[in-house]
């Protein structure tokens, strides 16, 4: 059931109990969990952390610790599905889950006792009635044989009476017949498309903020799960706009300052602030061309595949009038003269390249006097510490990118930094590679791409963040290259190797591509469906419905299937 006062039914029945945290493999989750570690360290409650990569990580590490904990929170994981039927609980143990994956499984909605949701309710969630999905057959039963034991009536009288009950049955059970149609019906319509909703990170900080608990770091981690969502494309601009227009609110309150106050800041002190910057990947610690170059919207709206690119990017340069050598160098290098004025000149010059919209509504942060960085900046650091494929081990990876939040860690933060550099850097690479070789083929009803094994840089893309946004990244430039009007409205189907010893590969399907896109993802009961109808083997074990790992051998069966789910 929905939580109504978050900090009466959630927060202080957590006070003196001992917690068992579980946490999803995401930026959004981390920034949930680091509000979270803060409240309860002001409120000495004590926990356990556990990462969770999956559901089978998920059932493990519940039937590791259920004997020790009676209270459990959830983050980003566990909503889209009957979790007391995933993980049979005993009856006294109660689940707090926090999750923006939607649609939330109506079991979920309707257990009063167990499951309670930290969900706003003001997000279009659209759940089903009541009673179109249950009902109570007991009456019916005892009314049956009620009538069946006035056994005393003359014969036919009795006769009489049996065909009216016999009546009765047949129509009950055409009644019931025609609502079951109807429930599977509504079932299906309502669990058909995955999305998100609110950021995990915003509702846990809403909780801080009615608790009068909430700080500039709770905050700044808010706005970092906030802008997860927009970085890997998982809510509408609409969306977007109207919670950054919430998060303003608090971030004029915590960080007001007369004139007067502007000089007696402390050296370490944390100051947010609203911007209108550029839609440039981490430019402030990589160079200006380098930033351009990896950068989705860049690197789509001036094709820079190809060599026309490459030429109009250098054209869109001189149009702003800045030299080659100051562009190549560090952005922090760059002329004090150029740095000012850079945004404006970029604006300018990006209408005529029918970039109108380089700049978005996002936040920065300053950490004294040195060190500024953007909230996507963060996000990029945060992701490719936890998809770290050089140690490639998920806990120490999951504990890394938790640190590299917290602001006396920013060796950490740089450590993500250049790692995302090097993976923004692969994408890109793969992208041309794949316009370039026409790897991408019209499957009929979705484009269809598979990566061979031996492709440069493969390995990452076995990873679900790093290959959710190589095919976003992909769809978008295909979209712009290809002449083919049918094809620009397709959705994509990804393969990558994922375990070369169990032979099996990752699968991925994302929706069409285009300006009216709602986020909303049909891929997850496609492949349910194809899967079933085929027996291939396929093991449905991450949060996110429409990624999926599949035995090698059966990849065509299954893209067969899912050709004719589909048509």
């Amino acid at each position: 059931m929905f939580v109504s006062d978050i900090r009466k039914e959630f927060y202080d029945v957590l006070l003196n109990q001992r917690v068992l945290l579980l946490v999803a493999f995401d930026v959004d989750a981390l920034c949930a969990c680091k509000i979270l570690q803060s409240l309860f360290h002001c409120d000495h409650i004590q926990y356990t952390l556990v990462p969770v990569a999956g559901w089978q990580d998920l059932e493990t590490s519940f039937l590791e610790h259920k004997e020790q904990f009676k209270y459990h929170v959830l983050i980003n994981c566990g909503a889209n599905v009957d979790l007391l039927e995933a993980l049979q609980p005993d009856e006294d143990a109660v689940f707090f889950i926090c999750d923006s994956h939607r649609p939330v499984d109506v079991i979920n909605v309707y257990n009063d006792t167990q499951i309670k949701l930290l969900i706003k309710q003001d997000d279009d969630l659209g759940i089903p009635a009541y009673d179109d999905l249950f009902r109570d057959d007991e009456d019916e039963d005892s009314e049956d044989t009620g009538n069946e034991s006035e056994g005393s009536e003359p014969t036919g009288k009795r006769r009489r009476l049996d065909e009216v009950t016999m009546e009765r049955r047949i129509d009950r059970r055409r009644q019931r017949r025609e609502w079951e149609e109807r429930r599977r019906e509504i079932l299906f319509e309502y669990e058909q498309y995955e999305y998100h909703g609110t950021s995990s990170g915003m509702i846990i900080f809403e909780l801080a903020w009615i608790m009068s608990k909430d700080s500039n770091d709770m905050l700044w981690w808010a706005i970092v799960g906030l802008t997860d969502q927009w970085v890997h494309d998982k809510i509408t601009h609409m969306k977007y706009v109207t919670d950054v227009g919430i998060v303003q609110r608090h971030v004029s309150r915590h960080n007001h300052r007369n004139e007067d106050e502007e000089n007696t800041l402390s050296i370490d002190c944390m100051r947010i602030s609203f911007d209108f910057d550029l839609r440039l990947a981490l430019y402030h610690h990589w160079s200006l061309y380098e930033s351009m170059c990896n950068s989705n919207y860049t690197y789509a709206n001036l094709k820079l595949w190809s060599i026309q690119g490459l030429k109009r990017l250098q054209e869109f340069l001189a149009e702003m009038g800045l030299p080659l050598n100051q562009v190549r160098q560090k952005f922090n290098s760059m002329d004090i003269s150029l740095k000012d004025n850079l945004q404006e000149m970029i604006e300018e010059s990006a209408s005529k390249f029918g970039m109108k919209d380089i700049r978005v509504q996002t936040f920065s942060v300053h950490f004294g006097f040195k060190n500024k960085f953007l909230a996507s900046d963060i996000v990029y650091s945060a992701a490719s510490l936890l998809e770290n494929i050089e140690r490639d081990d998920g806990n120490k990876d999951f504990i890394e990118a938790l640190d590299s939040l917290s602001r006396n860690n920013l060796g950490k933060l740089q450590q993500g930094l250049e790692l995302a550099k090097q993976q923004l850097r692969a994408i890109h690479q793969t992208v041309a590679s794949c316009i370039c070789t026409n790897l991408i083929i019209s499957h009929g009803p979705f484009l269809y791409c598979y990566l061979q094994e031996g492709t440069p840089d493969v390995k990452i893309y076995s990873k679900p963040i790093c290959l959710k946004l190589f095919c976003k990244h992909l769809l978008k430039c295909f979209v712009r290259s290809t002449k083919n009007k049918r094809c620009k409205v397709l959705p994509l189907v990804m393969a990558a190797p994922m375990d070369l010893q169990k032979g099996t590969v990752i699968v991925i399907g994302i929706p069409p591509e285009t300006e009216s896109s709602d986020k909303k993802n049909f891929f997850g009961k496609a492949f349910e469906k194809a899967a079933e109808s085929t027996s291939s083997r396929t093991l449905h074990d991450q949060f996110d419905s429409s990624i999926i790992e599949l035995k090698s051998e059966d990849r065509s069966k299954f893209l067969d299937a899912l050709i004719s789910l589909l048509s």
